[in-house]
């Protein structure tokens, strides 16, 4: 029996320990998102804004729009970014995206994947380690893997800009990202954007508009184009890199708490089998002794 104590005290001790660092990893990713959720929520409302202006003026443009970006035609190389943490302990956060991300390929892109035109960059190692394990048919953009963790507008438009450079080359027909939207800490969901060409504005119901507005352009029509659109890509590129990494520290804080309380459930059950053992082997050395003392009166 006294093994036995020894085992659960240990077993408890591993524990108590344990939830010490998922308490301490709570913290720490609160902090972490108080900052993330800041940066996402002041970007977001001026990204979204700026996005719809730029479907609107493509959509508006039409054939009209001396810009590549806008102009849909058929998809026989696709780009898939997948954004994704560096780390793990964050629940099914990854592997939320990772699935979006492997459905989007299955559902739009099977044709493409079939001839080798499917290729899948990544920021973020998780979905690289996700990927590389599991598909062997698709290729891989290793490059800018480590530029999760350097979110800076200058460091992530970068990349953006190499990749509108691809994308009017025509190394690629159509970009599209998959991140992580952040709602609160408790809610995050993996979302798809199709990033290039630019989709046109969808009038409500789900149908692309028919209305032509007139713009008037000032400076000139191709000199504003040449400055807007790249600069409106870059930043929805960088704001959904921003989106993920609140949603990671979000969904890393309820894992950790959740993890937290667990422990603690635990150490309750744990607790208590100790004090019926405990009690048991008092039980039994009492008896022990009795036992012993009623034989030398005999």
């Amino acid at each position: 029996m006294a093994g036995g104590l020894k085992e659960v005290r240990e077993r408890i001790k591993s524990v108590m320990g344990t939830q010490q660092i998922t308490k301490a990893m709570k913290m720490v990713s609160a902090a972490k998102l108080r900052k993330a959720q800041n940066a996402i929520v002041q970007m977001r409302p001026y990204a979204e804004k700026l996005n719809r202006m730029l479907s609107n003026i493509l959509s508006n443009l039409g054939g009209d729009a001396n810009t590549s970006f806008g102009k849909a035609r058929v998809v026989k190389k696709a780009l898939i970014v997948v954004v994704t943490s560096n780390r793990g302990l964050c629940g099914a956060f990854n592997t939320n995206i990772n699935k979006e991300a492997v459905m989007l390929i299955n559902t739009k892109y099977p044709q493409q994947r079939q001839n080798g035109g499917v290729t899948v960059l990544f920021i973020g190692k998780k979905g690289y380690d996700f990927f590389r394990r599991r598909f062997s048919d698709l290729k891989f953009n290793t490059d800018f893997i480590g530029a999760y963790e350097k979110p800076s507008y200058d460091n992530i438009s970068g990349i953006a800009r190499g990749l509108m450079d691809e994308f009017s080359k025509g190394g690629y027909d159509a970009i599209e990202i998959v991140y992580s939207h952040f709602r609160n800490a408790a809610t995050q969901y993996p979302t798809v954007e199709q990033w290039l060409p630019v989709p046109k504005l969808e009038a409500k119901g789900g149908k692309v508009s028919n209305k032509k507005a007139d713009y008037i352009f000032e400076p000139d029509k191709e000199q504003l184009l040449e400055t807007l659109v790249p600069s409106i890509l870059q930043l929805s590129f960088h704001k959904t890199v921003l989106d993920t990494q609140a949603g990671e520290h979000g969904a890393r804080m309820t894992a950790m708490d959740k993890a937290t309380d667990n422990a603690e459930e635990l150490l309750k059950a744990l607790k208590i089998n100790y004090n019926k053992a405990r009690q048991e082997a008092i039980t039994t050395e009492l008896g022990e002794i009795v036992g012993g003392a009623a034989a030398l009166e005999n």
